[in-house]
């Protein structure tokens, strides 16, 4: 399962970053076949959303054939082969680097701070 994000100040509506983030952990490995996800008011209530963002999510979603809901069972993965192009990939990193290091230096660390941080993170 994965641990959804939501960022208010990203500019992206919400229901398009749980969209992403379910297609993002298809296509990582971090969401399988099969995998039951939240319910819509399980996840709505967890993310301090309205049931209607979370709803909207899970039905474009099903429209793409990446999720399947079987009523009085759940949402569920279903067995679709995500992959992200590339660009796409490039563009989501420029974006979180990009707000990343303008909260870094906002608060007086240098990108030498933050490279020797990740490379705690990344040996742990």
């Amino acid at each position: 399962m994965i641990d959804f994000k939501l960022d208010p100040k990203s500019g992206s509506p919400f229901y398009r970053q749980i969209i992403d983030q379910i297609k993002f952990g298809i296509a990582a490995g971090n969401l399988k076949t099969g995998e039951q996800l939240p319910t819509v008011r399980a996840l709505a209530v967890d993310l301090k959303v309205n049931l209607n963002t979370v709803a909207k999510a899970y039905k474009e979603l099903e429209i793409q054939n990446v999720l399947a809901t079987q009523q009085g069972t759940g949402t569920f993965i279903s067995d679709i082969k995500i992959e992200i192009p590339t660009s796409e990939k490039q563009n989501k990193l420029q974006e979180i680097c990009s707000e990343f290091s303008a909260i870094a230096f906002s608060y007086g660390f240098s990108v030498e701070d933050m490279i020797q941080q990740l490379q705690k993170l990344k040996s742990r």
